[in-house]
């Protein structure tokens, strides 16, 4: 028999790809990776093996999904379209990275993702397990099937298998610790509004005062307190997530441009990410000088769309986070977030390394900003267009 390595989720794809690689001649060894997705993952990998894998396996991934992949995200305040933090995008190469090591281990020839021919993550997987592997074959089963998910879905009822996604709960989801999307369903329509019930991250606590101040604490762009508490970035992380996400915040609800040249509506969760970005551009607007500031702004769409499009193994992604590294090294202090329903806005920022001088920006007393100074910069500073004017419009 072949043997295939399965990055396998435990959702409705992957179950059913675990027969339907059986039945093609495979021993499939089913490989669940932990990046903080809240489920109960041994549970799912047990299931595995119910399902037909010869071997099962769950691999804690979580320190390394966020000291990797999502700290380097925040430095680079990413967000695709200026509007989703990349979820599963930055979960993808780590996974295959596992995917790969543990192929290795157990002599398997090919690995197999449960992604469709119209999404992006089937080219995430395939660019990261390229650069890692050249020579690994690579299976993509729900793209060979050719099986709506409703059939799909019958295909699964027809066997028995052990499944959560019904013909009435259609919905595609996938979380980790950065966030949650939802797909499928009601959700294709993009008229129609999302059922208050697909959301997990982001429902509202009931009794919750209305509105408190978190204070979030930063140590060279990496989130290390939450209220005077140090703690490591995962907890900052995941405790954050649950105070904002009880106001309701963190729903982005978008039409989003595919790698493959389609548009989709996406739902996403995303609590704790959004949150966290503000919070640290904002930190970063008090401590970066002007130019790196800029420089930056105009390299952070770029890393994003990097990551997005699956390129995380490129030599320019390596660069950029070269780049971001070193303009972190200020980026310490704290971030007083003010949360309220469906908002969270920074009220109030310090750092030691504040660029922010009160003698040269107050108009009170205290003034240390030379007026007079002023004049003469004006005048250099308008000269290229006062020149420019005194020719072009000499004759007006």
């Amino acid at each position: 028999m072949k043997r295939v390595v399965l990055a396998y989720s435990g959702g409705l794809d992957t179950s059913v790809a675990i027969p339907w690689l059986t039945e093609q001649g495979w021993d499939v060894i089913a490989v669940a990776v932990d990046v903080g997705q809240g489920e109960d993952l041994e549970t799912t990998v047990k299931r595995a093996e119910i399902l037909g894998a010869v071997d099962a396996r769950l691999e804690d991934a979580r320190e390394r999904f966020v000291e990797g992949y999502v700290v380097p995200a925040l430095h680079m305040n990413a967000l695709y379209q200026n509007r989703y933090p990349l979820v599963s995008a930055l979960s993808r190469p780590l996974i295959s990275e596992v995917l790969v090591r543990i192929a290795r281990e157990t002599g398997a020839s090919a690995i197999a993702h449960g992604c469709t021919g119209k999404g992006n993550d089937q080219v995430r997987f395939e660019a990261s397990l390229a650069s890692l592997d050249p020579g690994i074959e690579v299976l993509a089963p729900i793209r060979d099937w050719d099986m709506t998910r409703a059939d799909t879905i019958s295909y699964a009822e027809e066997r028995a298998l052990p499944i959560n996604t019904t013909k009435s709960s259609p919905y595609s989801i996938d979380a980790n610790l950065w966030g949650r999307s939802i797909e499928c369903g009601i959700l294709e329509d993009p008229w129609s509004s999302a059922p208050e019930d697909i959301f997990e991250l982001t429902a509202v606590s009931p009794g919750a005062p209305p509105s408190i101040d978190v204070e979030v604490g930063f140590s060279g762009g990496v989130p290390v307190a939450l209220d005077g508490h140090e703690l490591g970035a995962p907890d900052v992380i995941e405790r954050l997530g649950r105070i904002a996400g009880g106001y309701g915040f963190g729903r982005i609800d978008m039409i989003e441009d595919r790698l493959v040249g389609i548009k989709s509506r996406e739902i996403y969760e995303a609590p704790a990410a959004l949150a966290l970005i503000a919070a640290h551009v904002d930190l970063e607007s008090m401590t970066l000088e002007r130019g790196l500031a800029a420089e930056k702004r105009r390299l952070e769409p770029v890393w994003a769309e990097l990551v997005y499009k699956g390129l995380w193994f490129s030599p320019l992604r390596e660069a950029l986070d070269s780049f971001a590294r070193t303009s972190q090294s200020s980026v310490s202090g704290e971030v007083r977030m003010r949360i309220r329903p469906g908002v969270c806005t920074p009220a109030g920022r310090r750092s030691q390394n504040s660029l922010y001088n009160h003698a040269l920006a107050t108009y009170g007393a205290g003034d240390a900003f030379e007026q007079a100074d002023a004049a003469a910069f004006t005048r250099l500073w308008s000269l290229p267009t006062t020149e420019w004017a005194k020719v072009t419009r000499s004759g007006a």
